[in-house]
């Protein structure tokens, strides 16, 4: 396995080079659990801690390229830096204080996994385009479980309403039908990711296209049809035939992070009629010539399309008010901690002259 077929090319080779670092080498994360790495490099997989500075900034994420240093002899290599992303798939991070978490980078595609054993459930599909779009990745919809359904034709139709332009495939990851459709975005130097609620089984569709059962598989429960979460922590994994996935823990929350640039190209349709609003600063919630509104009233512009991106715009909004508030108090603690150093200073030199 070569690290050109892994995803490495002249944009992280680049940022390798610029770095100078002579005793590191380039290598790809594979899998994190706290401070404890797995890292592919051209000679093989080795664990890996990253260095004080590294934690100190930022940790490492799964898919990310690093320079690392190997161990001279048993043990683990030494994180050094994180080469510049490509794309980062990201969420806030849960808690009170904002911060992002990285869930997967360097990412090319990401299938977002959903069933059909169940409800579909069209806006929790859109929020997850909207923020694979942020990451820089194009989205796929993947809607596994198709011998479960008794309507597939119907689903697909719905899932495509709130997807424009993306492709939208059905698939039963169980009897192996539909898997084609996945296998020809496998390719030498791409990167995948998988995301999805617990149960959907994410698993067992990366396990059909690696043609083994790698990754562990869980039972749903009967009755509600949810998943236990097998996937505990987000792993690469390298393809048979070049390329690799990054598969990921089922999560029950996902807030958004970024900007609301990913709101343009998860509804298009919305954006499009924008452009024909009297006001260029129009909100499409009562303004007068609002073609948005005029649309929902002829009945062209769906209402839980146009409900799901107002619910969307206000928590980018949100998110970016608790951004700025959250960084006026550091620069008051900041303030506050070199005032009391500076009155350490003059407690300890009486003869200091003050200004």
């Amino acid at each position: 396995m070569t690290l050109e077929s892994m995803g490495y090319n002249a944009y992280f080779s680049s940022a390798f080079i610029a770095l100078g670092i002579k005793d590191a080498v380039p290598g790809r994360v594979a899998w994190q659990s706290a401070y404890s790495y797995r890292v592919w490099c051209e000679g093989g997989e080795m664990p890996a801690e990253p260095l004080g500075k590294v934690k100190a900034v930022e940790l490492p994420a799964v898919g990310d390229w690093v320079a690392v240093r190997p161990p001279e002899g048993e043990g683990a290599g030494t994180i050094l830096a994180i080469l510049p992303r490509k794309s980062a798939f990201s969420r806030n991070a849960a808690g009170r204080t904002v911060s992002e978490q990285v869930v997967a980078a360097n990412v090319d595609e990401v299938f977002i996994i959903t069933d059909l054993e169940g409800d579909l459930n069209l806006r929790r599909l859109e929020r997850y385009i909207t923020l694979v779009y942020n990451s820089g990745a194009s989205p796929v919809v993947v809607l596994n479980k198709t011998d479960l359904s008794a309507d597939v034709e119907g689903a697909v139709a719905l899932a495509e309403g709130v997807s424009p332009g993306i492709p939208v495939y059905p698939v039963s990851a169980e009897e192996g039908t539909g898997m084609q459709q996945l296998e020809k975005h496998l390719r030498p130097g791409r990167t995948l990711a998988f995301l999805g609620s617990s149960g959907v089984g994410k698993s067992t569709i990366v396990n059909r296209l690696l043609g083994e059962d790698r990754l562990e598989v869980g039972e749903v429960r009967e009755g509600d049809g949810k998943g236990r979460h097998t996937t505990t922590h987000r792993e690469l994994v390298l393809l048979p035939g070049g390329g690799a996935v990054i598969d990921t823990p089922g999560m029950r929350e996902i807030r958004v992070w970024g900007d609301e640039d990913g709101l343009v190209d998860a509804f298009p349709e919305i954006d499009d009629l924008a452009t024909s609003c009297r006001f260029r600063d129009c909100r499409h919630e009562s303004e007068k010539g609002c073609a948005v509104l005029e649309a929902l009233e002829d009945g062209s512009l769906d209402q839980g399309r146009l409900d799901s991106f107002r619910k969307l715009r206000s928590e980018f909004e949100s998110l970016h008010r608790r951004r700025r508030q959250q960084a006026r108090m550091e620069e008051r603690r900041e303030g506050k901690r070199f005032a009391k150093m500076v009155r350490e200073v003059d407690r300890y030199n009486p003869k200091r002259k003050k200004p």
